[in-house]
């Protein structure tokens, strides 16, 4: 498969060095895995089957086999030159990982045979967004989860972001938005199993207004640029 054949826009060079910074997984991947794991309705001590959609250089392999325990992994990413260094990853990991080039709008994967999906700042570049959900929907098992970690359009519209990295602006949406995506895709949810997290690298301030201890906007004053989201195949 070549990148012609996948719908997404490819990252800049800065976008691909700075996802295998110690910043992106200790700042940003284990920061997203610790809110997830607390809105995940009925947990269960462990997923066997888990699908990184949209894995990167790997660098979620680790923090998501010590929360979720499981048997095999399928990492799927559209760069080459990402999953190269996510095979590198993958080869200090006792869990058998399994890494694909392709479309998460796409998945090469029979019905029903995953018990978790993580996909975690993928959307944001896929054009192609009701597709991928459509197929997490069928390539998970009735009850599987699918956990949902997405900047927002407010973000990815910002000027620090259109300036070090590239995406499908036509494509963005606003955490209601993602919501009502996923809800139509056939995923069910509850408000305990969302949360808007308003970490200072996704405001427009990069949190100076805290640091000089003025009021932060709380929720309802200000728009979301960042939802995590527990959601349950139906």
């Amino acid at each position: 498969m070549t990148a012609d054949d996948i719908a997404y826009v490819p990252e800049t060079r800065f976008g691909i060095w700075f996802l295998s910074t110690d910043i992106w997984t200790t700042r940003v991947v284990r920061v997203a895995l610790e809110d997830l794991a607390r809105l995940i309705p009925n947990r269960r001590p462990s997923y066997p089957v888990l699908l990184d959609a949209g894995c990167g250089h790997g660098k979620s392999f680790r923090p998501l086999i010590e929360h979720f325990s499981p048997q095999r992994m399928i990492g799927i990413d559209a760069e080459a030159e990402c999953l190269h260094r996510a095979a590198a990853e993958a080869k200090n990991e006792h869990t058998p990982i399994e890494l694909r080039r392709g479309d998460v709008a796409d998945l090469e994967l029979p019905d029903a045979s995953v018990d978790l999906v993580f996909c975690h700042q993928t959307f944001h570049h896929l054009i192609r967004q009701e597709e991928a959900l459509a197929q997490f929907h069928r390539v998970l098992k009735p009850g599987g989860l699918l956990l949902f970690a997405e900047s927002t359009r407010a973000y990815i519209h910002s000027w620090i972001i259109r300036l070090l990295f590239r995406h499908p602006m036509h494509v963005q949406r606003s955490a209601e938005e993602y919501m009502a995506m996923v809800r139509a895709h056939g995923f069910a949810f509850e408000a305990s199993n969302v949360s808007f997290p308003y970490l200072w690298w996704s405001r427009p301030d990069l949190g100076a207004m805290e640091w000089l201890g003025l009021r932060v906007p709380p929720r309802g004053e200000r728009e979301e640029t960042l939802i995590n989201l527990a959601a349950v195949r139906a």
